[in-house]
């Protein structure tokens, strides 16, 4: 959900103390139309930007669509000054989102030609402030979420194993979560997985293994221990981790490296 507070927070850094530029008279209609092909995502953004200036949306395009360049993704109408107001905000939180839909959508694409079960999953490296329509933007290309914040589940990193131990960790944490709480627990060493799940790790992931490591790791994992391979892995490396027997595969870039999908917004008919 985006709050009025937000909306109003983009205004205001956008409009600055005195707008000239957009001091159009009259209605006008507009439409925000694809410049390339991708994958659509923040339309509910969109939408609620132009509410916000009292600009009604007359259509929109579902999130998770593909699109070709040419393609119209919204439509509106209202008062001329409030739609050119409203137009690059707009325009820029889609063409952000649909980017991380967009790569969202390719790695889960390179998976799938490998492995029908394994997820792609986003991670925290989000842009502040924004992490709910990048995380949306990755359901809207296919992906998991992960962890939407610090209390949807424990991991326990390589920081608290230097202080507490592994084993002294997972106990320390366990004896402080609900049991619906999940903990994870990274490692770096394949012969560490096994350790972190005998100690009560509910999913083991594997930080910045190469493919081959990853595999010996999850060879040593017991069953129902779930094990995910993150750290460094690109578009071009999914299909070999996907080939790991992980069950998930996670992706800092998908948020911290996405390129804008470009967009451009025109008026009138």
């Amino acid at each position: 959900m985006i709050h009025d507070s937000q909306i109003e927070q983009w205004f205001r850094e956008d409009l600055g103390h005195h707008d000239v530029t957009n001091e159009v008279p009259g209605e006008t209609t507009g439409r925000l139309v694809a410049k390339e092909p991708g994958v659509v995502a923040g339309m509910a953004a969109a939408e609620r930007v132009f509410d916000y200036v009292g600009v009604d949306v007359l259509e929109t395009t579902e999130d998770g669509t593909r699109i070709e360049s040419g393609d119209v993704v919204l439509r509106v109408s209202g008062p001329a000054k409030a739609v050119l107001r409203a137009e690059r905000i707009a325009v820029n939180v889609v063409g952000h989102a649909s980017g991380v839909a967009s790569r969202t959508r390719k790695a889960v694409d390179a998976a799938r030609e490998v492995d029908d079960e394994v997820r792609i999953a986003a991670t925290r490296k989000t842009t502040p402030g924004l992490r709910g329509i990048e995380k949306r933007a990755v359901v809207a290309g296919g992906g998991d979420t992960h962890r939407l914040d610090l209390s949807h589940m424990v991991m326990v990193k390589d920081n608290h194993v230097a202080e507490m131990g592994l084993e002294g960790a997972i106990a320390h944490f366990r004896d402080r979560v609900s049991f619906a709480t999940k903990i994870e627990v990274e490692v770096e060493e394949p012969e560490d997985a096994p350790t972190a799940a005998e100690a009560g790790a509910d999913i083991v992931l594997l930080d910045n293994m190469r493919p081959e490591t990853t595999t010996e790791a999850v060879d040593l994992l017991p069953g129902g221990v779930l094990a995910e391979a993150s750290g460094g892995i690109t578009l071009a490396t999914v299909p070999d981790y996907a080939t790991t027997g992980v069950d998930v595969i996670s992706m800092g870039s998908l948020t911290h490296s996405a390129a804008s999908l470009d967009y451009s917004f025109r008026t009138g008919e």
